[in-house]
Order: C-alpha cells, then sequence, then structure tokens
C-alpha cells in the first residue's frame, strides 16, 4: 500500500507541470494562435522562479516571478505574430531557442544552490487517512491550482460570453473582426495567458518538485504539454486524463528501471515521448469528422480596417 501511495504521489507531481502548461496552451490555441514557444518559457520560468524564491525567501515571489517571466517572454511572441504577422511556427521555434539560451544566463548564479521545496497541506485528521490521505489532503498547492485552473478555463470557455468570443476569433477571426471584435487584442491576451501558465509551470520544478536548479530542467515537458492540447481535442476536461497520463508513464519507467526490468534504460526514458508521438498517430487515425482544431488556428490576421 505503501508503495502504491508513493508511485500514485509521484504521478500527480510529475503530471502537474503538464498540465499547468497545456492549459495555458490550450487558451492560446482556442483563440487561434500556435505557440510553439512552450519550452522556452517554461524554462525561463523555471529559471526566474527559482531565481525569485532564492533571493526573498518566499516559494510565493518565486512562482510570481516565473509567471511574470513566462508572460513577458510570450509578449516576445505576440509582437512578432500579432503585431507584423511573422510566421507563427518559426517564432514559437525561436522563441524556444531564446528561452534555453536566457534561463541559462539568469540561472548560472543559481546552479547548486537550494532553496526549501513548497509546503504540502495538512489536515489533521484527513491527511493521515491510510491510502488516500496523502493523495487527497496532502499535496502542495501548486497540485490543486493546476486542477482548479482547469475548472476556471473550462467555466471561461463553455459558460461566459468571453469565452464564446474567444472561441469565434479562433474559429474565424474575420468574421469575428466583421462584428467589430477586437481579434488582435483578444489574441495578445490569450498569449499572454499562455505565457502565464507556461512561466508557472516551469517555476514548479524548481519551487515544488526538485528543491534546485539546473540547466534544461524541463527536459522536453514543454512539447509534451503541445501534445496535450491535441489529445484532449482542445478540450480543457480532457487535459487532466492526458497529463495524468504522461506522468503515470513518466513515472512507471523510472520504477521499471529499479525493478531491474530487462529493457534498456535508454529505451525506457524515451518511453513518455514515444507515447506521446504514439497517441497522435492513434487520435490522427481515430477521427473520422475531420480535424477538431479551432478552423483559423496558426493563420495570420491582418485587419483590413
Amino acid at each position: 500500500m505503501e508503495l502504491v501511495e508513493a508511485i500514485i504521489l509521484a504521478v500527480l507531481a510529475a503530471s502537474t507541470p503538464l498540465l499547468l502548461a497545456a492549459t495555458g496552451e490550450l487558451i492560446t490555441e482556442r483563440a487561434g494562435v500556435l505557440n510553439l514557444g512552450v519550452e522556452g518559457m517554461m524554462i525561463v520560468g523555471a529559471a526566474c522562479g527559482f531565481g525569485g524564491a532564492w533571493l526573498s525567501g518566499s516559494i510565493i515571489v518565486g512562482a510570481l516571478c516565473g509567471i511574470v517571466a513566462g508572460a513577458l517572454l510570450s509578449l516576445i511572441f505576440a509582437l512578432m505574430t500579432l503585431g507584423l504577422a511573422v510566421n507563427q511556427v518559426a517564432t514559437g521555434l525561436a522563441l524556444t531557442i531564446l528561452g534555453i539560451g536566457l534561463s541559462g544566463l539568469i540561472g548560472a548564479r543559481f546552479v547548486g544552490e537550494k532553496i526549501t521545496p513548497a509546503p504540502h497541506l495538512h489536515i489533521p485528521g484527513l491527511t493521515d487517512i491510510p491510502l488516500v490521505g496523502r493523495i487527497l489532503f496532502g499535496e502542495d498547492g501548486f497540485i490543486y491550482l493546476s486542477l482548479a485552473l482547469v475548472v476556471a478555463v473550462w467555466w471561461f470557455l463553455y459558460k461566459t460570453r468571453a469565452g464564446l468570443i474567444l472561441r469565434a476569433v479562433g474559429d474565424n477571426h474575420v468574421s469575428a473582426h466583421a462584428l467589430g471584435y477586437p481579434v488582435l487584442q483578444i489574441r495578445m491576451y490569450a498569449v499572454m495567458f499562455g505565457g502565464a501558465c507556461a512561466g508557472l509551470a516551469g517555476a514548479y520544478l524548481p519551487l515544488a518538485y526538485t528543491p534546485f536548479f539546473i540547466p534544461g530542467m524541463t527536459a522536453g515537458r514543454g512539447w509534451i504539454a503541445l501534445a496535450l492540447v491535441v489529445f484532449a481535442s482542445w478540450r480543457p476536461g480532457r487535459l487532466v486524463i492526458g497529463a495524468y497520463l504522461f506522468g503515470a508513464v513518466t513515472i512507471l519507467q523510472l520504477h521499471a528501471q529499479g525493478w531491474g526490468v530487462g529493457v534498456p534504460s535508454q529505451l525506457m526514458s524515451a518511453l513518455p515521448y514515444l507515447a506521446t508521438v504514439i497517441v497522435l498517430v492513434l487520435i490522427s487515425r481515430a477521427r473520422s469528422g475531420g480535424s477538431t482544431a479551432p478552423a483559423a488556428l496558426g493563420t495570420v490576421f491582418v485587419p483590413d480596417r
């Protein structure tokens, strides 16, 4: 029972950065913008988040620094793709390269330093319940925040007028513009929200997952978050299933190596990314009614007046 509890706790922790980053990217893509720079924004958020927490001694300050860093980096993407109508795919890839280099510069002085990780919730009587106590009532605040964020995004997209407008912009920006909606402004806010979530996801890694910063600690999680949005068919509820599924693959391959499974460790380490490719292929083959992506996803919009 203790082993099962430990594995579930590890899966929840490994899935949280994926869920946070994918939730932000879902809003960005629902607005019709394809931002491939999630990995770059995450690693900058990790560097700034750890730096903020180390200098201030506060996890909350560190999380805010990660959020601001991701949002500011996303503004560069917004300026290029929305203001100058540059190709979104090329700009997103360039943003990732910029973020990796920038994080190395920012985090150079923090390599080797440690902080006290984010505290875990403890409710007397509830947290001590065997198996489910620590899982439901003993996690850190980031995990509860990630789930609350998914619920808030679902409510925003399907229960509010603003969410309807955002989806309309992503499906047909020409018609939305003709109705008088500020397409570029809406997309800029969506891009910034996605950047803020990616920065928070990156900050989670050194603030709660591992209490130190190392260059490249995101280890491709930004790319998995991009794949999760497709896996979820651009629906918030399915993001939770996808994030925990990929988190489980990540953790189970580590335990499989510890159990001495007769498979090369390099192949086991590649399983999360291999699973990402396989899932995307299966989803593509299973769709019979065409793509469920926003119709204007990745299309540059230049207002005529």
